[in-house]
């Protein structure tokens, strides 16, 4: 199922597929000239597949196929989706901020012709992390792209407080929805190998989050810190049980944060390491070594950093999970007809439910969009997580 065409794999989205496929007919002069351009910005919900619609059309403008436009079979299309393509750049940030300098190696790249296709590529995820420095060195590419680079931003939302309004304007804005569940089982089935029950639960458990629901399908790490977030409601009826699993759980996130990406941040040592010239000897080697260690320790300062992001990250999912099941039990309280978040915990929502009101479940929803708060802060997570646990304790009256 590797080789399916860019039409196929949007096939969710008709209004997204529609728009893309313009663009890349228009990109080969066929159709509308009108329907193409060269900047975009794609938004959309978290886990909708932004990044993925966005390599889609990348494929599709460097597809060498002369008939089907994005077939998915050619050698563009495959090395397009397997991220190995020499004409399209793929930026992930790793840092909570994309600075100036990092920017400005971008630019170098929007700038280059394109080596084997008709078209280079740049797709920069998380675009909205671009700082104002950043932003400003990028505006004359974005405005003014070299005739052969098309430029594909992503982000959350447009929102004046989330992404610059300076590069808005000079894109043309496209909106990816959330998948729908049906297709989320699909890729779960077909490229996780997953079963068609855990399929459907990792839809709905991941609110139809494409990244969380593969993980929950595949990372032991992941199933078992969603079950530990869940089990939290059930402790805070009794005692102060809760209180002591927050050390627990956000030692896991830890290292759930540290385990998954070990080995990467080693090769990227290593890398440095031998570019530097590392275990070279002879005149010139001591002076060499010790610019390798100062050039190490900014490497690994920053890899902590990612560490530090990743942890956040983990204890966040944690704290969306928890929030499943006061939505849960909000559900069933009201006698509203929609899935349940966790339908394999129904049990434990229904009990929550049958204790908490209406009221006190509102309540618990604000303790933990506040303690999600805190965390965005800086705020310590033992601090956050204690503070919203009271919080959730009192909304239950829980003495």
């Amino acid at each position: 199922m590797n080789n399916r065409s860019v039409s196929d794999r949007l096939a969710d989205t008709p209004r997204v597929r529609e728009t893309i496929m313009a663009a890349a007919a228009a990109a080969r002069g066929q159709g509308d000239p009108r329907a193409m351009t060269h900047s975009w910005l794609f938004t959309g919900p978290p886990g909708a597949g932004r990044s993925t619609a966005a390599v889609a059309f990348a494929a599709a403008l460097v597809c060498t196929d002369p008939n089907v436009i994005g077939c998915g079979r050619c050698k563009g299309c495959l090395s397009a989706f397997a991220d190995a393509h020499t004409d399209i750049v793929h930026v992930v940030p790793s840092q909570s901020v994309i600075v100036v300098d990092e920017m400005r190696a971008i630019v170098r790249d929007a700038a280059r012709l394109p080596t084997v296709a008709p078209w280079r590529v740049i797709i920069i995820d998380d675009a909205d992390r671009l700082n104002a420095q950043a932003a400003d060195a990028f505006l004359k590419t974005l405005e003014e792209p070299p005739a052969k680079t098309v430029i594909i931003l992503s982000a959350p939302s447009t929102d004046p407080q989330d992404f610059s309004q300076t590069l808005r304007s000079r894109c043309r804005h496209l909106y990816i929805p959330s998948p729908s569940k049906d297709e989320i089982v699909r890729i779960l089935t077909e490229e996780e190998n997953a079963s068609t029950h855990d399929a459907q639960l990792a839809a709905a458990t991941s609110l139809r989050h494409i990244g969380r629901a593969r993980l929950l399908v595949s990372n032991a790490d992941v199933q078992a810190r969603r079950a530990r977030a869940i089990h939290l409601a059930e402790l805070v009826f009794h005692g102060d049980q809760a209180f002591q699993s927050v050390s627990a759980l956000i030692a896991a996130a830890k290292k759930e944060a540290v385990s998954a990406f070990a080995a990467a941040d080693e090769r990227e040592r290593a890398a440095l390491a031998q570019s530097l010239g590392a275990g070279a000897k002879g005149k010139g080697a001591a002076k060499a070594l010790r610019g390798t260690e100062a050039r190490m320790k900014e490497l690994e300062a920053q890899q902590s950093k990612r560490g530090t992001r990743r942890t956040l990250d983990s204890l966040d999912l944690t704290l969306v999970d928890l929030a499943g099941v006061y939505r849960d039990a909000m559900v069933i309280k009201s006698g509203a007809h929609v899935d349940l978040t966790h339908p394999d915990f129904e049990g434990l929502s229904a009990e929550i439910a049958g204790r908490v009101s209406l009221e006190g479940l509102v309540a618990c929803q604000d303790a933990i969009a506040k303690c999600r708060e805190s965390l965005s802060l800086n705020v310590m997570p033992t601090i956050a997580f204690n503070g919203m646990l009271g919080r959730i304790r009192k909304a239950c009256n829980v003495k």
